[in-house]
């Protein structure tokens, strides 16, 4: 391990501030934003217009679909650069783009699709750590840092089998991280060995497995799982889709499998989200076919759980369906973007579309959403800001002028998007 400090390392220690003030404060601690539910807790989304200027960018060396996040006035994101064999998570601060420390790890090139990167996945952070994934296809590494960039565990859970290659984010739940561990069976190559799908927990603060829950191998599905909390907060399931289990929820304080769904004949890119008593994913191809599908979380009080209890499905959405991108839920309604440009309003209790436009371009970001506003940013960079209503009135549109496939954040006052090999900054709190 290499860890690099650039420009007043010293800052970096105030961040063990973070040990006793909550990391979802006006953050953006992991995929997705604050439970990977896409929507910023403060704040409002700015108009970006042709004559909007970010506040700073950065030029980071390398074109990667992984997706920043933010916590206390420190941006984490990862970094690829193939010709040296290298990938990192680099530390920068908020305030200008500047790089503070950067930690390299070895990692050799190997098949992706072609609109993946070598660091694909979002990093995760809680109140003591920073953790975050990659593979090089012979290898899967789970690895928590400190704020300080020095190394507290690492873990590597063996080869990654995919078409598509690696994309999976690390999600932090309660006292333990959770990996979705998803693998390819199906549609494999001459010789190729099909590979073994599960869903991992490990201690946050030891690395050490909590459980393992092996799961049907079909297609490898890349979604953040979805978190269920009782009315203390608590951690009560997750929620998670792929091709051979449907929708389905495990217990997570030993993975016990509670519920699962026949419900998809796709690969799962997006994350599941939550709306009541309801969860709701998306299945789809390259090829289209793309379906959004909701199913009733079954009663488990009578404790009957396990493959024998399936989740009915309430509704399906066959046109407009998001693939690759995840949507947002706010006040009743789904916002979605398909990959091929159809923005669309759904009524999430009954999944009857309430309004759809096209947009134009194809789409692998996943919408955001802060205050009365949402956002979508096309694969050629043109981000549309559209209000969060029925209407969807688009209130600004800007080209950005470099390719656009990795999900923004937003967090104390600060948009960050991740274009070509720039990060750009805009200032949120100009409406």
């Amino acid at each position: 391990m290499t860890v690099k400090f650039c420009c007043h390392v010293w800052a970096v220690f105030a961040v063990g501030l973070l040990a006793t003030s909550p990391v979802f404060a006006d953050s953006w601690p992991g995929f997705h934003g604050p439970d990977a539910r896409g929507i910023a807790p403060e704040g409002q989304l700015p108009l970006l217009g042709e004559s909007t200027k970010p506040i700073w960018t950065q030029t980071l060396g390398s074109r990667d679909v992984g997706s920043p996040i933010v916590v206390n006035d420190r941006i984490y994101l990862l970094r690829s650069d193939p010709q040296a064999a290298m990938i990192s998570l680099d530390c920068r601060n908020l305030s200008d783009g500047e790089l503070v420390w950067s930690v390299q790890k070895p990692q050799q090139v190997y098949h992706l699709h072609l609109r993946n990167t070598l660091a694909s996945a979002t990093p995760a952070a809680d109140d003591d750590h920073l953790y975050w994934a990659y593979s090089d296809g012979r290898h899967t590494w789970l690895i928590a840092t400190g704020y300080d960039g020095q190394e507290v565990w690492t873990r590597d859970f063996g080869r990654w089998q995919s078409q598509h290659g690696f994309g999976t984010s690390p999600l932090v739940v309660g006292d333990q991280v959770v990996l979705f561990y998803s693998q390819q069976a199906e549609q494999l190559k001459p010789g190729d060995q099909p590979g073994q799908s599960r869903m991992i927990s490990v201690d946050r603060a030891t690395g050490e497995t909590r459980w393992e829950t092996e799961l049907a191998s079909t297609r490898t599905s890349y979604g953040v799982p979805a978190i269920v909390r009782d009315d203390n907060g608590r951690p009560t399931m997750l929620v998670a889709a792929n091709t051979g289990n449907g929708i389905f929820g495990l217990d997570p304080s030993d993975g016990r499998l509670l519920f699962d769904s026949d419900v998809f004949d796709k690969r799962c890119c997006s994350s599941p989200l939550l709306f009541g008593n309801l969860a709701i994913g998306t299945c789809g191809s390259g090829g289209g076919g793309n379906q959004l599908v909701a199913v009733e979380l079954p009663s488990l009080e009578s404790g009957n759980t396990g493959s024998d209890t399936e989740a009915r499905e309430v509704y399906r959405v066959t046109s407009g369906a998001p693939y690759v991108p995840t949507s947002v839920i706010s006040n009743g309604l789904i916002f979605a973007v398909d990959d091929r440009g159809i923005a669309s309003c759904i009524d999430a209790k009954t999944g009857k579309t309430q309004k759809r436009q096209r947009l134009g371009g194809n789409y692998g970001a996943s919408p955001i959403l802060a205050g009365d506003r949402w956002l979508v940013i096309s694969l050629d960079g043109v981000a549309t800001v559209m209000s969060a209503d029925q209407e969807m009135s688009v209130l600004s549109v800007k080209e950005l002028g470099l390719p656009v496939g990795a999900t923004p954040a937003i967090a104390d006052g600060r948009l960050l998007i991740r274009a070509g090999d720039q990060l750009l900054c805009f200032d949120a709190d100009e409406n």
